[in-house]
This record gives structure tokens, C-alpha cells and sequence, in this order.
């Protein structure tokens, strides 16, 4: 399970991202960014997150440390914008920390990963759906000097539909990943060849590991998915269909 801390401190807010995440100060004296539940994506957002966070490490792709964040209504309080005390105050309870890499640098292609890495993070977006790695918004941090893979709230889109409409795996299963605009793109070999040597390393076992992270009040049951333990059932069928189907969503091709 993912560390529980509580938050001691508000720092600032990070305006560049549309959630308007912040960072924090924490009760292990670390410091984090702060994803909130109270921002207008939703809690889903924040499990989409874990999983792809977790899917991340299993492919070894860095990815910062998350953990469990837990917001005391007594900050605030305490803090003068209007627009961050309400988005505070509507994220009292259980959030998302990402730990927060001090003198990191966005990505710029300046110093680009190796084609191992690329590969590995093209497929890993093309597995989660993540179209969210662009050069217009690359989500990548050099630190280090490695790599590391941020922000994945825009994958796993299809749990966005359950509230309306029943998971479908054969749908998932089939949806292309169009890897033409990939902030990598350029940096990566072939993707598809390394298909089988990454999916290997996503069982079922090790899937549900990591849907099993998710905390508990995370979790939105829905009219077809009555229970959490169906709703993470459903996340790892939803990824299983996926990796087993037709392989229409793996890029093919080397770089130019």
C-alpha cells in the first residue's frame, strides 16, 4: 500500500497545471506535490496515477514516489487566494502526494533518454492510453540526469464512461494509440519489438498488486461495478484485454 502521511504545511500553488496542484510540506519532513480530489477531474484522475505510476515501475520507467496525503481543513485557513482555499477546502481527507524533485528541469530534448527508455515510456503510454506526452505538454522531468515519466491523470480514459455506460474490454482492446506526435517519438527505435518483453512483466498477479494500492475511498462504484473489489476486477480486465488482444495500439516503426 502507498505510505499514508498528513500534511503539515501549504507552500504554493503550481498554476501551470489545469488541476492546479500544490506543493506541501508533509509529516515525514518531505515535501510533495499535492494532486487534489477536490479539482474538477475527480477522483479518477488521481487513480489513474497510481496505476499508470504503478504500471511505470514494473516497466522500468521512473516515476517519483507517491503516497497518500491527508489534508487537514485547518490549512485553509490560512491561505489568501480565494480560488486555493476553495479547492483546499473541497480536498479535506485523503489526496495525492508525488514526491517533489527538487532541481528538476522540464523536458526540453536537450538531453534526451536513451532509446531504451523511449521505448519503454511510448509503450507504456500506448498501453494506459495516455495521449498526454506531447511537445505540447511533455510531462517528463530530467533529474539527475535520468528521465522520469509525470502527470498520467489523462490516461485510462475509459473509466471516465463507467458512471453511464458498462466497462468494455473488447473496446479497449481495440482502440489505436497514435504515437506520431510522442514527445520520444524521435528518440525511440521500434516499439513493437519490445512488446513482448515488457507485456511478460504485467501479469494478472502483478496487475492487481498494483490496482490493490488505490485506496479504498478512491474507488467509485457504479450502477454495473456495484462493489470496489468489482471496480479493481474491472481495471485489470480492462488491461488485460489489452496486453491479450489484437495489438492494434502498439506503434510499429523506428524513429526517422
Amino acid at each position: 500500500m502507498l505510505p499514508e502521511l498528513t500534511a503539515t504545511r501549504y507552500v504554493t500553488p503550481l498554476k501551470e497545471g489545469g488541476s492546479l496542484p500544490g506543493i506541501v510540506e508533509a509529516d515525514d519532513d518531505g515535501t510533495y506535490v499535492l494532486k487534489f480530489r477536490g479539482a474538477g477531474q475527480g477522483l479518477k484522475v488521481l487513480v489513474a496515477e497510481v496505476l499508470v505510476a504503478g504500471i511505470a515501475r514494473l516497466i522500468d520507467v521512473p516515476v517519483p514516489d507517491l503516497a497518500v496525503v491527508r489534508l487537514d481543513p485547518r490549512i485553509a485557513k490560512y491561505e489568501a487566494d480565494e480560488e486555493v482555499q476553495d479547492l483546499l477546502t473541497a480536498s479535506v481527507g485523503t489526496n495525492l502526494g508525488v514526491d517533489f524533485l527538487p532541481g528538476s528541469l522540464g523536458y526540453d530534448g536537450s538531453r534526451p533518454p536513451g532509446a531504451d527508455l523511449a521505448e519503454r515510456v511510448i509503450w507504456l503510454d500506448a498501453l494506459t492510453a495516455n495521449v498526454d506526452r506531447t511537445w505540447s505538454n511533455p510531462n517528463l522531468l530530467v533529474w539527475h540526469g535520468r528521465t522520469w515519466a509525470i502527470d498520467h491523470g489523462a490516461a485510462l480514459y475509459f473509466h471516465h464512461s463507467w458512471p453511464s455506460r458498462a466497462p468494455s474490454p473488447e473496446r479497449f482492446a481495440a482502440q489505436p494509440f497514435d504515437a506520431s506526435r510522442h514527445v520520444l517519438r524521435d528518440v525511440a527505435g521500434d516499439v513493437a519489438r519490445r512488446h513482448d518483453e515488457l507485456a511478460a512483466r504485467l501479469t494478472p498477479a502483478t496487475l492487481e498488486a498494483v490496482v490493490a494500492e488505490v485506496p479504498e475511498e478512491w474507488i467509485e462504484p457504479t450502477p454495473d461495478l456495484a462493489d470496489a473489489s468489482t471496480v479493481r476486477a474491472a481495471y485489470v480486465q480492462m488491461l488485460r484485454a489489452r496486453l491479450d488482444g489484437p495489438l492494434t495500439w502498439v506503434p510499429e516503426g523506428a524513429a526517422a
